[in-house]
């Protein structure tokens, strides 16, 4: 149940950003580059700047395949004069879904490979955070930079976009009294805050239009494109939740398809081959349930041992976590299931997003911080 209260929703989240810069020492924006996290920069670029605490931390790690518009737009943010760079450009390991060979990794800022484009003479060049994967790297490079001291860390998640969001920001206090947040590391004192969790994606726009704020062009494209609003990324190019976008990458930015089909030589074949990568309609003719499709996609499609396993292990635990002997359940979790192998999504973000939009489904078990559910297969 929503309660409306008087105060607008840009109000409270200024309310929001000051009690952070309040309770908190140090603050850190975790910047991506797409609308939320704009607004998040601005909410935190205005409070900061009334009580003196300029520069402004912000943070973003890098995926070195990114739309050529998202990184001249960090490039924009990272030199303001009221903006400290955490610009992340040391090598790690980024699943890559248009993959058609036995690495499925893109091996982002890789020594002795060609990258898609030079560093930043302002970034972090070296890893140092224990760890080369991608998921971990958030929580590490914290812990490494930061090993001392308190801190906040603000994002841009939104209830809006999620149930188990939802569930997760209004259901219990994460920080004295605030729920819209989620512990990071304890022991430490990190946590991680969403000031606009309540926020439409209409008020996004609203804010951003009405004060003026840059924004990343590329929206204004995918617009263009007809893209539903709930599709539109601007995370790296071959993002297993983005490949659809694959399609207009070659209109939009050429001299990025240029580059992205050297550095990942499969990207073309799927962009032209886009169709092969959705879920039918229609359960195909020649098997009886979706399962069976399913279980037929696992043995023939998947060639590579390893990955097979983590897919088998990956569906034991979902059939058991969801009530399949329900059939609308089950057929949408087959088809999710599907959708995940016909993206070599192995690392469960998929299924784990199927699950965040769908926590009633469940068997008495949902999210509690609001992050895509995930896999430990």
């Amino acid at each position: 149940m929503k309660i409306y209260l008087k105060q607008n929703v840009f109000d409270a989240a200024v309310a929001r950003v000051c009690r952070v810069f309040a309770e908190f020492p140090t603050v850190v924006v975790c910047f991506s580059g797409g609308k939320d996290s704009t607004v998040i920069l601005n909410l935190a670029l205005m409070v900061a700047r009334e009580l003196g605490r300029l520069p402004l931390k912000v943070f973003w790690l890098d995926q070195e395949a990114e739309w050529r518009h998202v990184v001249e737009y960090q490039r924009s943010v990272m030199n303001r004069p009221d903006v400290e760079p955490l610009w992340f450009q040391g090598p790690f390991r980024l699943f890559n879904a248009t993959t058609t060979g036995e690495d499925p990794w893109l091996h982002c800022w890789r020594e002795g490979d060609t990258w898609m484009r030079p560093k930043e003479q302002n970034s972090i060049h070296e890893n140092k955070c224990g760890t080369d994967r991608f998921y971990e790297l958030f929580e590490a490079f914290f812990r490494t930079y930061f090993a001392d001291r308190t801190i906040a860390k603000l994002g841009g998640v939104r209830c809006e976009e999620s149930p188990a969001r939802m569930q997760g920001l209004t259901g219990f206090a994460t920080y004295k009294d605030i729920t819209w947040g989620r512990v990071d590391d304890k022991k430490r004192g990190h946590f991680v805050f969403y000031p606009i969790y309540d926020w439409s994606y209409s008020d996004v726009w609203k804010a951003i239009h009405e004060h003026g704020w840059p924004y990343c062009k590329l929206y204004d494209f995918m617009y263009q494109y007809g893209i539903p609003v709930r599709e539109m990324r601007v995370s790296n190019v071959h993002h297993e939740t983005a490949v659809h976008n694959l399609r207009f990458l070659q209109e939009i930015e050429p001299d990025t398809w240029n580059r992205v089909t050297e550095r990942l030589g499969s990207t073309n074949a799927v962009a032209r081959a886009r169709e092969l990568y959705r879920v039918p309609e229609e359960l195909p003719y020649m098997f009886a349930t979706w399962r069976e499709y399913r279980d037929h996609l696992l043995e023939n499609l998947i060639d590579v041992a390893e990955v097979r396993d983590t897919f088998r292990k990956q569906f034991k635990l979902w059939d058991r976590r969801f009530r399949t002997d329900d059939p609308a359940i089950e057929l949408a979790l087959m088809k999710a299931e599907v959708k995940a192998m016909l993206v070599n999504d192995f690392e469960g973000t998929t299924i784990g997003n199927f699950a965040a939009t769908n926590p009633s489904w469940a068997r008495g078990w949902r999210s509690r911080d609001g992050k895509p559910i995930r896999s430990k297969a």
